[in-house]
């Protein structure tokens, strides 16, 4: 199992994925039944991601002019949950109160290695045979794996977070999609994933016409859960093709960055040519750019997780912890020792230094 980076034919990935969707859970199937989702949002989620979960159902019931889709909010302590924009979401109550639900769903972002207790974790493991079903939004799906209730599953988490859960959590096969329905379980990359899902579950409850009103609402369409996170073929339509292409191998490449010539040469054009196509579209040049790329993922390990320093530098293609530091410090001003001291957001990932006991510890 593991992350497996997209491979393959298309036709093969989306004959696997509806293969998957006829054996899902019973929630994503035609009812007229009301269904219940309790929603377990826990501190430092993005409000957003709350709202892509609700709001598609409250427009549902909406259009349906009754209440098809019902839910609850609870949160670790019963509490009202800080969110990452500094709003206080208000909760039904604690974990228990979402007894008598269909699904559960956890809604997580930063710090869920801290918020997800280990009583909660060992509450969740207890509870988990009380739903029909059970999904995670955004890091929802590190506290499922954490409880083991991936296990066996095909799920998928932010992207940013593929390979750190898939080293953590090798019982679960993680794949980089928008959405994964797998049996009774359920995962969403983020926010716009979770919208998609969601309009997903209209349409096998409620049929197309519906999930189609309510996507007009929202002034938006739905995507397939199969589709990637980052989609390499929808690229800001101002810049030329050719530039998002070479930017494509960079972000594929970040760490083993190619040679400008050896991308150059890939999209058939001269390393000149190259260059001159990113001043008029970047105002940079392709190296310039190829190294920011870099330098924004080693930022983002240095803010939201604990892996040393060595082991950024190697993920983002340098050669050593020092060259990496000179390159970080010249781009944002300050070390990145300094920039973790400070920690401008939480930790968000489960650190993979840590031992395999400790790391998989309810």
């Amino acid at each position: 199992m593991g992350w497996r980076h997209p491979s393959g034919l298309a036709a093969a990935r989306l004959t696997i994925y509806e293969t998957s969707m006829t054996r899902s859970a019973t929630i994503f199937a035609a009812s007229q039944q009301p269904l219940t989702l309790a929603l377990l949002v826990l501190p430092q989620a993005s409000i957003l991601e709350v709202a892509s979960t609700l709001d598609p159902l409250r427009s549902a019931n909406r259009h349906l002019g009754r209440e098809a889709f019902r839910w609850r909010v609870v949160s670790p302590d019963g509490r009202a949950v800080p969110l990452t924009c500094g709003i206080e979401l208000p909760s039904d109550g604690p974990l228990a109160a979402a007894e008598g639900a269909d699904a559960l769903v956890v809604i997580a972002g930063f710090r869920q290695s801290e918020v997800a207790t280990a009583p909660l974790i060992r509450e969740m493991g207890r509870m988990a045979g009380r739903f029909a079903a059970l999904g995670g939004i955004d890091a929802g799906a590190w506290v499922l794996a954490r409880a083991g209730l991936l296990n066996g599953y095909r799920a998928t988490v932010h992207w940013e977070d593929l390979e750190d859960i898939a080293a953590a959590h090798p019982g679960v096969d993680v794949v980089p999609d928008r959405f994964v329905i797998d049996r009774n379980r359920f995962t969403a990359g983020g926010a716009a994933p979770a919208a998609d899902l969601m309009l997903h579950l209209i349409r096998a409850r409620h049929g197309p016409a519906l999930a189609l009103q309510v996507a007009a609402s929202f002034i938006t369409t739905a995507r397939e859960g199969h589709e990637p996170q980052i989609s390499r073929a929808r690229r800001d339509p101002h810049l030329d093709p050719r530039v998002s292409a070479a930017i494509a191998r960079m972000e594929a490449r970040l760490d083993a960055p190619e040679p400008v010539a050896e991308t150059a040469a890939a999209l058939g054009l001269s390393p000149r040519r190259l260059e001159q196509l990113f001043r008029d579209n970047l105002a940079m040049t392709p190296a310039a750019y190829a190294l920011t790329l870099r330098l924004q993922a080693a930022r983002r390990f240095i803010t939201d997780t604990r892996h040393p320093l060595a082991e950024v530098a190697l993920r983002c293609g340098f050669s050593s912890a020092s060259a990496l530091s000179r390159a970080f410090a010249a781009k944002f001003g300050q070390p990145p020792s300094q920039m973790r001291q400070a920690r401008p957001f939480a930790l968000r990932r489960a650190p993979l230094h840590q031992g395999a006991a400790e790391r998989n510890a309810p």
